[in-house]
């Protein structure tokens, strides 16, 4: 009995010392810097900031075709994606009441020229009387002035026979430019009325070799976009192919919606291989500033705070300008803002109305078996990447950028009870 308690109580004894040492090795492994946070090596790079928004592709030039005169669509000569020629005939409208209309108009001349005739008649044998003073001045004027009312209406009947006549010549619909039929909007047998406004039948695109972007930026990130810029876009059709164009135009009527003034911005896009279509949605990224061979800093290094950072202070005795949590990960860190090519303001989690300081941050610099807190100054970001343009770091440094999931459990109990 005594032996079996005495190999329990060694079972016991190496179980615990398993247990310990196992307690021991994760312990170590917590506090070494290396496997408890994640490290970035600062080094001298390229960043570009840009500014973002959605658009519309759209064809360069779209030409609404529509009709004159009302009518039944009675032909239809093009389709969706057809090529067509200006001149070309589209479509035919039924001019079976126009027809009529210019018959009547026809014959309402006939009928002037028969009153002009008798009118003019009249007015020579009333000359002739006058002149021998059979008839007075007053029958005189009277004949010539009917004589004259009957040529004006004769004017007018041509005039509406020759209306008539155009009208005719409406129905048939025909393409004002060469393109491709991007919309037909009527069928056979539908009924199109041209009253106040014109109705629209066809869509052409003239040219969709040449595509244009129409997307609206706020007017914080307005001024630092020029005519000619070049822009780089994708499109969910292509989501692994990058396209590039030009802006064309900046507009200068601004729409507000929340008293936020926006501005449309116009981008001029190549189109060689017909790949783009009108309708499409473009993400559209327009790199504001530049810089080359600058020191860069990880987003995620500026917005990563230690739990004790409360017990840590910047080098310089600044107070640190990120209030993020360990392992934060949001998409902004400092200078990010509207303008800045990162996102609306109050990303960071910042209150409306709170003035931010774009131009400072704090890193967390591995220091030996430590991390030290040091002040920066920033400049641009590309959304990754943030230049440093002031402050204690070197290319080299190690930075920190989060932390990786530590167990600090304590050592479990293996053994067993005796009784």
């Amino acid at each position: 009995m005594k032996r079996i308690g005495r190999i329990l109580l060694g079972v016991t004894l190496v179980a615990s010392l398993i247990g310990g040492g196992i307690w021991y090795a994760k312990q170590r492994a917590a506090n070494d810097p290396e496997r408890r946070y994640k490290l970035a090596t600062l080094e001298k790079g390229e960043v570009t900031q840009t500014v973002s928004a959605n658009g519309t592709l759209t064809p360069l030039v779209l030409v609404n075709v529509g009709t004159q005169v009302s009518g039944t669509v009675k032909k239809l000569y093009v389709d969706f994606n057809d090529k067509v020629v200006a001149g070309q005939k589209m479509l035919e409208l039924d001019q079976s009441l126009l027809l009529a209309q210019a018959k009547q108009s026809e014959a309402n001349v006939v009928n002037v020229v028969a009153s002009v005739e008798l009118a003019r008649a009249n007015s020579v044998r009333m000359k002739a009387l006058f002149e021998k003073e059979y008839v007075s001045r007053q029958e005189y004027d009277q004949a010539m002035q009917v004589m004259k009312s009957a040529e004006a209406q004769l004017a007018q009947a041509r005039a509406a026979a020759e209306k008539d006549r155009v009208n005719m010549g409406y129905t048939v619909i025909t393409s004002p430019v060469s393109g491709v039929v991007v919309a037909r909007l009527v069928d056979l047998g539908q009924t199109v009325a041209a009253s106040f406004q014109t109705p629209v039948l066809i869509q052409i695109a003239q040219d969709l070799s040449k595509m244009a972007i129409d997307t609206s930026f706020a007017e914080a990130d307005i001024g630092n976009i020029k005519e000619g810029q070049n822009v780089r876009f994708t499109v969910d059709a292509f989501p692994n192919r990058g396209f590039q164009g030009a802006v064309q135009q900046i507009r200068l009527n601004p729409t507000n919606q929340q008293n936020v003034a926006t501005y449309n911005v116009r981008v001029r896009v190549d189109n060689p291989d017909f790949l783009l279509l009108p309708g499409m949605t473009a993400y559209v990224n327009i790199g504001v500033q530049k810089r080359s061979d600058v020191l860069l800093v990880p987003n995620a290094a500026l917005r990563y705070k230690p739990a004790d950072a409360a017990d840590k202070k910047p080098e310089n005795g600044q107070k640190p300008a990120l209030t993020a949590t360990a392992g934060s990960a949001g998409p902004t860190g400092p200078g990010m803002g509207a303008g800045m090519g990162g996102g609306a303001p109050g990303a960071t989690g910042e209150k409306k109305g709170k003035k931010r300081d774009s131009q400072s941050g704090t890193v967390y610099v591995l220091d030996g078996d430590e991390i030290r807190p040091v002040s920066v100054h920033i400049g641009i970001t590309d959304n990754r990447n943030t230049e440093i343009v002031g402050g204690d770091l070197k290319e080299g440094d190690r930075v920190v950028t989060g932390e990786n999931t530590s167990t600090n459990s304590k050592p479990s109990s293996v053994g067993m009870r005796m009784f």
